[in-house]
């Protein structure tokens, strides 16, 4: 039995077997053989449709906005960081417990 290789489906035929699904007309093991695809796939199909569709229709709003990034901050912070970091590595090299090898 030589085995496939791996297919990589379109979203549009991905798409096009979930709607299928949903319609109903046709068992799972129906469309599987008309789209020859297995039918454990068409269900993890259907359901990210299920997942997704509310984002068709936009965004959810939601009452709590994110709270904006401040670069500042961050920079301020990143330089702390690198100041210990350089502190340590000093002082550890002086102590003889940290190899002047890295």
């Amino acid at each position: 039995m030589t085995r496939r290789s791996r297919r990589n489906h379109s979203p549009a035929f991905k798409a096009k077997v979930a709607l299928a699904a949903l319609k109903g007309d046709k068992t799972l093991a129906e469309l599987a053989q008309q789209y020859d695809v297995h039918p454990n796939q068409i269900t993890q199909w259907k359901a990210q449709l299920l997942d997704g569709a509310a984002e068709v229709f936009g965004p959810e709003k939601s009452d709590e906005k994110a709270p904006g990034v401040d670069i500042k901050s961050l920079h301020a912070k990143i330089g702390e960081l690198t100041l210990e970091n350089d502190f340590l590595e000093v002082a550890l090299t002086k102590a003889g417990l940290l190899s002047a090898k890295r």
